[in-house]
Formats: C-alpha cells, structure tokens, sequence
C-alpha cells in the first residue's frame, strides 16, 4: 500500500482535482526524457516532462509472489525525443522508467505509482508500442557465474583486461560502395586477416547514423574490402564514404585467448574442466588412462 504525501492528500480531498500523469525514462546512454498526458509542459525532479508524444499506458498486470508484472506503453514517434532510428538501434531498450501522478498545478505534489523497464518494443508506422516490465523481472533472471569451458568476461573489460584500442584489435575503415543495412562493404582494413572481426563490433563514427554500434556475426575478405554482416541491422545502410571503428571479437575459447589476445593467464573461464564423460570413466589398467595422475600438466 502507497502513502499518498499530505499535501497531496489535502488536493485530493478537494472538490475539484487537477492531476496528470508524467513518465520519467531514463536510457542506458544516461539520455533523460520526460512526458506528460498534460497539455503543457510540467517541471518534475528537475526535468522537464513534455506534452505532444500521445503516450498512454494500458492497465498494469501482476502475478502472484514475486511474479513479474507487466503493461504497455503506447507513443508516436518525434524527431526531437523518440525517434525511430534510435529504437531500431535499440537505445531505449532496458531503460528505466517512473511513473508519478502530479498535481499539474504543483508538480512537486506528487506520488510515485511504479517504476519498471522497457522491454519489447515494437514500431508500427508512427507510432510505438514498449512492454514495461516490472522490476520483479529480475528475479527471473540468473545470477553468479558459470561453470563452463568458455570465459564469461566480455572483451577488454575489467576481468579480461585486453586494450581494445590497441591498433592489433581495432581499426578505422571507410563504407565502401554497395553496403546494405545490415552488411557493411569496408575499405582501408586490409591488414587484417580472414574473420579476425567476427563476434566483435563495428561502429560509425560519422554521418546521420554517427555513435551507432553493432555487433558482427560475420566478416570475410573480398579483394581490398571486407564485407561484414551485422547481428542487427541499422535504420538505413551507411552512406559511401562514412568513417567506420572496427574491433575485433573473441569466441570466448582458452585457445583464441591465447592465441589471438596474448591473455592467456586472464583467461575467465575453466579450459581443462573435466566433461560428463570423464566424470562416467573407470580406470583402464592396461590403457594408461584414470590412472590417478594429472589430466593437464
């Protein structure tokens, strides 16, 4: 049960109300956006929360314990707060979001209703719809590490400690002719060999599409250029001549830790774990094997 703040309660129990509904989103990029179903702009925690987006929120579901709740949030899409390329590049999803009922006359009268997350959105036309999950999602989800032969660190990050920006693992190319939107042609990257971007990331560093990053599923050599295909692709192919940052990825195995990175001793995951077939084995008198002894030295 939500405590209604006195000031609050003492216009509520007027006869007359005036109450509106502000959606503070917060993306992961640290981006703040506010809306309002008011028909002016209201100040609320410092930021302004806009009218004009056509947001609406449908009833909010909740399961039982601790099951995740969800609703949804409708909107039309604007060129100066939500916009249709930045969805398609999946900088709204899992940003934050915290719905208040404000007295629209003094918006510091107020009541947190809920907060929750952005999750599916899809685009239809105009207009967006986003899933708004509630935090009790979190409790679906796993926690703590792994026990795998693969390494759970993400490339260059604080555990695997490889200097992404050293020029073996990253370099600067142009869009060539012929790109899609979903597979880049890149030129001026010909130092490098045969699928040594795979699993990383490229990203624009110019253009309408300037600071976009997505991840590579693929990268082959094709005479002086390389043709790279994106796990998504972007709003629009990358105009001919845009500058390009390509960093190379890692397949999270021991041996290109090694290998490829130099990193071995940082390696994350457990190489030489023995698998369920081992665990089944009997001693073999005459083969030499289980024989009690080290399985690496």
């Amino acid at each position: 049960m939500k405590t209604i703040p006195e000031g609050l309660a003492a216009r509520l129990a007027g006869e007359t109300t005036t109450l509106a509904t502000c959606w503070t989103v917060t993306r992961k990029d640290g981006a703040v956006f506010g809306f309002t179903d008011h028909d002016r702009a209201l100040l609320l925690g410092g930021v302004s929360h806009e009218p004009g987006q056509g947001l609406e929120t449908g009833a909010a579901t909740s399961g039982p314990g601790f099951a995740a709740g969800s609703a949804e949030a409708t909107g039309f899409l604007s060129s100066d707060a939500i916009s249709a390329e930045d969805l398609d590049a999946g900088l709204w999803d899992g940003a934050s979001v915290e719905v208040t009922r404000v007295d629209w006359r003094a918006p510091e009268h107020s009541l947190l209703l809920r907060k929750a997350e952005i999750g599916e959105v899809r685009r239809t036309g105009a207009t967006f719809q986003a899933e708004l999950r509630s935090l009790a999602h979190h409790l679906d989800q796993a926690r703590g590490r792994v026990f795998s032969r693969l390494c759970d660190a993400d490339l260059g990050d604080d555990r695997c400690m490889v200097d992404v920006s050293d020029p073996a693992y990253s370099g600067d190319g142009t869009v060539a002719d012929g790109s899609e939107a979903g597979r880049v042609r890149v030129s001026g990257l010909g130092g490098y060999g045969p699928s040594w971007f795979s699993g990383g990331r490229l990203t624009l560093l110019d253009g309408a599409l300037a600071g976009r990053s997505v991840e590579i599923v693929g990268d082959r050599v094709e005479g002086s250029e390389r043709t790279v295909d994106l796990l998504l692709p972007f709003a629009e192919a990358p105009a001919s001549g845009t500058a390009v940052r390509l960093q190379a990825g890692c397949d999270k195995r021991y041996g290109t830790c090694r290998e490829k990175f130099g990193n071995g001793l940082n390696f994350q995951g457990f190489p030489h774990m023995p698998g369920n077939d081992f665990a089944l084995a009997y001693p073999g008198r005459d083969t030499g094997e289980n024989d009690g002894g080290p399985v690496v030295s």
